[in-house]
């Protein structure tokens, strides 16, 4: 007889590895204890650990990284795990336990940031980003998905709504780490920087942020009462992983170059180059000074302009075209029928919508996306992998609760519920602040 998981005949088995700053993975697993599912935590430091808050099932690994493969494997083993849950499936202790939990035919569910960010998050099974399954799928396919669906698709949010509660979750785990991480000797960043620079640059960041606005609004506001045409670049942070991992870039200077190097060339000359930076960048490359020497190099420097963060929106309304490595504020792009070009793998990157031109080429005349195609593969997003809530405010967690749980005990993952007529009605989506 076939076991429906959700009515949990077979009891399931959770193992949680990293996930987001704060309190998230704690409230996930107290709900699936509830619906009476088993849940253990591995704590790889002291900020996992903290925001366990005493939790049972806490299981610290302070061995050397060289035996965590084993270690996982015993793990699962010993507690009969059927599903391993994470975030961001690429960072080492990740990527090695996700190919193992392949072998051994495991459920892997994997959370990240809102492919349609800022008021939804992404919840797939295998993959996300670059391994996404949405990566091999056509629009055709999604269209043919959407066959079982009429959902009303909601406009776009304007700005991240739980930005604060991000940056000071972020200060208060890397505060840990560094100073109450006495147990997890053998513990090793998958960041570059130490965790005692981390720690202040987050800190920085939070303290800063009055002086930022301030800032980001002039240099908007120069912009918006400029008068001349421009192209918008999405910065990301050099150290994401989809930076790092689905791109052909290791640091940020090499787009930075391709980028200018492209404006420079072909674009005509009462044309500006506007660089946005990513909302949570705080200042670990000095990418400013960076843009600023590029654009003096190429001969445009009174013609490039750098803003901090910020409502993407304000600059998208007058933009001519915007380019980006494989950044997911790309959707806000696209849903304004902006001509897009892209340099890495990117679960949006299809030839409907994403030009392949090359890019002088691109700024000089661009081609305009299929707004119709590009509507459908939204829709498909947010009848799918795209759960309304976050992770980082209270608000934002309880309406997340409210249907990712089921998600995660259904059969089906979200692609192959959606086409099986077995996606459950979607929450409306309520403003997180």
């Amino acid at each position: 007889m076939k076991i429906d998981p959700l009515t949990l005949t077979a009891p399931r088995h959770f193992l949680f590895l990293q996930g987001p700053h704060g309190p998230f993975l704690h409230r996930l697993a107290k709900m699936l204890r509830a619906a009476g599912a088993e849940v253990w935590r591995v704590g790889f430091n002291a900020g996992d650990r903290a925001f366990w808050f005493g939790a049972p099932g806490y299981i610290p690994f302070q061995a050397p990284q060289d035996q965590w493969p084993d270690t996982f494997r015993a793990i699962v083993a010993e507690h009969g795990i059927t599903d391993i849950v994470l975030y961001g499936d690429t960072r080492p202790i990740h990527a090695g336990a996700v190919a193992a939990a392949r072998q051994m035919g495991l459920r892997i569910h994997v959370f990240e940031e809102g492919y349609m960010r800022p008021y939804w998050i992404t919840y797939e099974r295998g993959g996300t980003n670059g391994h996404s399954r949405l990566m091999d799928m056509s629009v055709a396919d999604m269209r043919a998905a959407l066959a079982m669906s009429d959902l009303d698709v909601p406009t776009p949010p304007a700005h991240w709504g739980d930005m604060r509660h991000h940056v000071f979750y972020g200060a208060l785990y890397h505060w840990f780490v560094m100073f109450r991480n006495g147990a997890y000797r053998n513990f090793r960043r998958h960041r570059e920087l130490p965790v005692a620079v981390e720690t202040w640059l987050y800190t920085k960041r939070l303290l800063l942020m009055p002086w930022i606005a301030l800032d980001r609004r002039i240099a908007t506001l120069r912009i918006r009462l400029g008068g001349f045409p421009y192209h918008l670049v999405l910065l990301q942070l050099e150290h994401d992983a989809s930076f790092q991992k689905h791109s052909p870039f290791t640091r940020m200077e090499e787009f930075l170059t391709v980028v200018m190097d492209g404006f420079a060339g072909a674009t005509p000359r009462h044309h500006h180059l506007v660089f946005k930076a990513h909302p949570l960048d705080n200042d670990r490359s000095p990418t400013k000074a960076i843009i600023r020497r590029l654009a003096r190099q190429a001969g445009v420097a009174d013609r490039v302009h750098f803003v901090r963060g910020g409502k993407l929106a304000r600059l998208l309304d007058h933009a001519r075209t915007a380019v980006t490595v494989n950044s997911t504020a790309a959707h806000q792009v696209l849903w304004r029928g902006i001509p897009l070009k892209v340099f890495g793998d990117a679960v949006y990157n299809k030839p409907e919508f994403v030009s392949a031109q090359p890019l002088p080429e691109f700024f000089a005349a661009s081609d305009r996306p299929d707004s119709r195609a590009y509507k459908d593969y939204r829709r498909f997003l947010l009848e799918t992998s795209q759960v309304p809530g976050g992770f980082y405010s209270s608000q934002g967690r309880r309406q997340l609760m409210r249907q990712v749980v089921d998600m995660m005990l259904a059969e089906a993952d979200p692609y192959d519920s959606l086409a099986q007529g077995k996606t459950p009605p979607r929450q409306p989506l309520r403003i997180v602040t």
